[in-house]
């Protein structure tokens, strides 16, 4: 199987990473308007690793920066929060009784600086301008996050990586991406995974799940889709914060978003 770099030198190979037709070379002339003035991108932990895997992988690391590169590149604001799942696992920890739930979501919070910070270098490499910014203090190596110092890195053009997540225990980074986007105020969340959307059910069990194009958050919760925890469902669902899930896995899906193209499932409050 070809390495993500060898997809990008080479045009014939598909545009994602298992199986696709080509990628389509952008047309020319005048770029079009992004739809989208600012957005906040949500990168689980499990995006850093190889499927299955652990840490961080070079190889990952390099698809993710690419993405947010080609994405940055139409014009759009951008601030990203990730997860840091595969660098500790703190609420298996909590479960299994070792460390009490408040430690180990702080352990879990200082696993999304790690991220934050490869991330942040590769883009640096890519030659993206870009700022961390942590919900706790460790301003050895991120400035803290102050919404107005946020707002202002990315009116200058620079992408914006959120760490630790709230900062505080017991709420997940899914709710800490609800948060963010509703005080950045962000025109739409962006959610990615490892599926093209949101199913009735889980489409690696179940061959009969159907995808759905867009959804209410009122059908969502009650019918308890895993399109994100609850509380981050309910306050997207307050603030009419649009969500869209897709697939991060296919070449380009950030941007095609950006640009108005139809990708995974939109979330919207009607």
């Amino acid at each position: 199987m070809p390495t993500k770099e060898a997809v990008r030198q080479n045009p014939k190979n598909p545009s994602d990473r298992s199986a696709g037709t080509p990628a389509k070379q952008p047309p020319k002339g005048p770029a079009p308007r992004p739809r989208f003035k600012r957005v906040l991108l949500k990168l689980s932990g499990e995006s850093f690793c190889k499927p299955g895997g652990f840490g961080i992988s070079a190889e990952e690391l390099h698809w993710i920066a690419e993405e947010i590169r080609e994405a940055a590149s139409l014009g759009t604001q951008i601030a990203v929060v990730v997860g840091g799942g595969n660098i500790i696992r703190g609420a298996q920890l909590a479960a299994e009784g070792h460390i009490h739930q408040a430690t180990a979501d702080h352990m879990g919070m200082l696993g999304t600086v790690i991220n934050a910070l490869a991330l942040k270098e590769k883009l640096k490499q890519l030659g993206n301008d870009c700022r961390v910014m942590s919900a706790i203090e460790i301003r050895a190596v991120a400035e803290p996050f102050i919404r107005g110092r946020a707002l202002r890195h990315m009116e200058k053009g620079r992408v914006v990586i959120l760490a630790a997540g709230t900062g505080n225990p017991f709420f997940t980074t899914d709710t800490c991406a609800a948060l963010r986007a509703t005080e950045l105020e962000c025109d739409i969340l962006l959610k990615a995974t490892k599926v093209d959307g949101v199913y009735t059910a889980d489409p690696k069990k179940d061959p009969t799940a159907k995808r759905f194009d867009t959804i209410s958050f009122a059908d969502a919760l009650a019918k308890q889709l895993k399109v994100m925890d609850m509380t981050a469902l309910a306050m997207c669902q307050e603030h009419e914060i649009p969500l869209l899930v897709f697939d991060f896995n296919k070449r380009g899906n950030i941007a095609n978003v950006i640009r108005g193209q139809s990708v995974g499932t939109l979330v919207t409050v009607h």
